[in-house]
């Protein structure tokens, strides 16, 4: 059953595989450019100056190679067809612009124990630039308890070995907030080769790690939710299946009395070929010899409708089978969904059918009431109708009965049966515009292909159920 809602704004759309390659090439060539730059700026490591314009261009070509990896993440992984993946939201303009993050320049002489900070520095670690900078022993103390130690192999490594220093750590700043630092460094090396101080570039990435944590985090969300989906599309097809009764043929009732109907039915799946859905038809022998007759769906299609569906379908053979009659099923119907936990809207049809006086009670909630097809000819079948499951507390739904003959031919069905377009008074039209080619059918399942012929191959824009009974004489049932 269509939902009464539509949805009609167009979802959002990745940004096309072209521009991704055209931004991906761009950044190829200002990687290139920026490097040739850095080779031509290299000095001797002596200049200060000189250290921290080669730091700078270290960083940005360690930004450029991260951009690059992303544009082709963007590329590379698109969301799979038919599914709509969730865009990771744009950060703010302030603070795109603090993903760059800070940066502040330190030396350490390992001689006279002195240290220089620039006023970046100073900045980034919130401290007050009147105070003397800290020393080589003394910056630890800045830093988060778990992070000592690598900063401390680092510091080692570069004096002792002289290696360079690329790595990160978190401090704490005075005011308690916590902040992650990128450290680049080399030792300074005297005329005898002997290691006298140590220079570093430092820059806040906190910005840039939040950003990190949030892709990262995003990333294994979408992961999960399109395992979710996946395990979701199964577990409802699966359900469809076992779902009574079987969405093709005719239906063989146990020959436990006398019977006098021969069933058949059909699921039309929607053009989209989606097994989500609310749609149902059955029929069910009740342990009276009477037989119960029904039809309905509920609106979208989602694996919570087609859990509803099964529940509302389990409940009505239930007191079907405890002797409820077919308006008192609808009343207990719609309070099973006004205490569901997932609510839902709905329309059903519930006929129960007497042999033994071939009279049939109905009822109708919202729904089509049944076409009654005689020598020919058809008519819609007059009754109380009753507000739609779901929408009104409380609701009570009145009961209509049709005395019945041998040869009578009875056609349940949920909305969107006939596709074509117009309004449902439209369909049942055309429906009952078969009379006389339903005259010449010899059983339930010669009338269920015709009307499906009718419907044409393309199949309904929506889910739609169709359920056919043909009255026989007691004790003969039909032949399929």
């Amino acid at each position: 059953m269509p939902s009464p809602l539509s949805a009609d704004r167009p979802a959002a759309q990745p940004p096309g595989r072209g521009r991704v390659d055209a931004l991906i090439t761009q950044t190829r060539r200002l990687t290139g450019e920026v490097d040739a730059v850095r080779r031509d700026a290299q000095g001797d490591g002596s200049d200060p100056q000189g250290r921290w314009q080669r730091a700078l261009y270290d960083l940005a070509l360690r930004q450029l190679g991260d951009l690059h990896a992303h544009l082709a993440q963007l590329r590379d992984v698109p969301s799979p067809a038919g599914e709509a993946a969730p865009a990771p939201a744009a950060p703010p303009a302030g603070r795109r612009d603090a993903l760059i993050g800070p940066v502040g320049s330190a030396e350490w002489n390992l001689l006279t124990d002195d240290a220089l900070w620039s006023a970046e520095l100073y900045r980034i670690l919130g401290r007050d630039p009147a105070a003397p900078p800290l020393t080589l022993d003394e910056l630890p103390s800045l830093v988060l308890e778990e992070d000592r130690r690598a900063l401390t192999a680092m510091v080692t490594a570069c004096l002792v070995d002289g290696r360079p220093i690329d790595g990160e750590f978190r401090i704490v700043r005075p005011d308690g907030e916590t902040r992650a630092l990128h450290m680049m460094g080399e030792p300074v090396v005297d005329a005898d080769g002997g290691t006298c101080a140590m220079w570093a570039v430092l820059r806040d990435v906190s910005a840039l790690r939040l950003g990190r944590r949030e892709v990262s985090e995003s990333r294994d969300s979408l992961r999960l939710h399109r395992q979710a989906a996946r395990a979701e599309h199964r577990w409802a097809a699966e359900l469809r299946q076992a779902e009574p009764p079987p969405e093709q043929g005719a239906l063989r009732l146990p020959h436990s009395g006398p019977r006098g109907l021969d069933v058949a039915a059909l699921r039309l799946p929607a053009r989209t070929g989606s097994p989500l859905g609310g749609d149902w038809s059955d029929a069910l022998e009740l342990s009276d010899s009477e037989t119960l007759l029904s039809v309905g769906g509920l609106t979208g299609q989602n694996p919570a409708v087609t859990s509803t569906m099964a529940m509302l379908l389990g409940a009505l053979r239930g007191m079907a089978m405890a002797g409820t009659h077919p308006a008192q099923l609808l009343t207990w119907l719609n309070q099973l969904l006004e205490v569901d936990a997932q609510p839902a809207l709905g329309s059903a049809l519930c006929c129960r059918y007497l042999p033994d006086r071939r009279t049939l009670l109905w009822a109708r909630a919202g729904h089509p009431a049944p076409l009654l097809f005689r020598a020919g000819t058809g008519r819609r079948l007059a009754g109380p109708d009753g507000v739609p499951l779901g929408t009104t507390p409380g609701a009570a739904y009145g009961q209509a009965e049709e005395t019945l003959q041998e040869g009578d031919l009875l056609l349940l069905h949920t909305d969107g049966l006939m596709s074509g377009g117009g309004t449902p008074a439209d369909a049942e039209d055309r429906l009952l515009g078969l009379a006389p080619r339903l005259h010449g059918t010899h059983t339930a399942q010669d009338c269920v292909r015709l009307v499906v012929q009718e419907c044409g191959e393309s199949g309904p824009a929506d889910d739609a159920c169709l359920l056919v009974a043909r009255v026989t004489a007691p004790g003969r049932p039909g032949t399929p």
